[in-house]
């Protein structure tokens, strides 16, 4: 009962306070220069983070209105990894379909050679996944 009542009292005791401009210009080009984040300014000197971002809108030249998107140093690692996990991705699928294509090539060529279409007798079908499945009942 008495920690809600000194709860209560603390809520109650909040002032405004003012900070020189000086101390905001400052506080921007911490953000700026990636030194802090708006959640540690926020939490340390107890400001919001709407006061914050009227801080960064005065003094950074940044126009309102204009979306600020604040990103973690490992929200952009994580965004660089990801490019490279994508273009190694690429690499490889380029990678295969060269070799599809040469098969495609290989088949042809020698079909032309032997005088009947290879991929027909010898090539398993490709499964698209559509097509209904038949059990082979083959027993050799």
């Amino acid at each position: 009962m008495e920690k809600k009542a000194d709860k209560k009292f603390q809520i109650s005791k909040r002032y405004n306070r003012t900070f020189s401009t000086e101390f905001k210009k400052e506080k921007v080009k911490d953000l700026i220069e990636h030194r802090t984040t708006i959640k540690d300014l926020s939490t340390l000197y107890e400001v919001s983070r709407t006061s914050i971002y009227k801080w960064i809108y005065l003094y950074s030249g940044i126009e309102e209105g204009t979306k600020l998107v604040v990103q973690m140093e490992s929200e952009e690692q994580k965004t660089k990894l990801l490019q490279q996990r994508l273009a190694e991705c690429e690499r490889i699928i380029g990678q295969k379909q060269m070799q599809l294509d040469l098969l495609e090539k290989g088949y042809e060529l020698a079909s032309e050679e032997l005088g009947y279409d290879l991929k027909k007798k010898y090539v398993p079908r490709s499964w698209n996944g559509s097509a209904n499945m038949v059990p082979n009942t083959d027993t050799k």
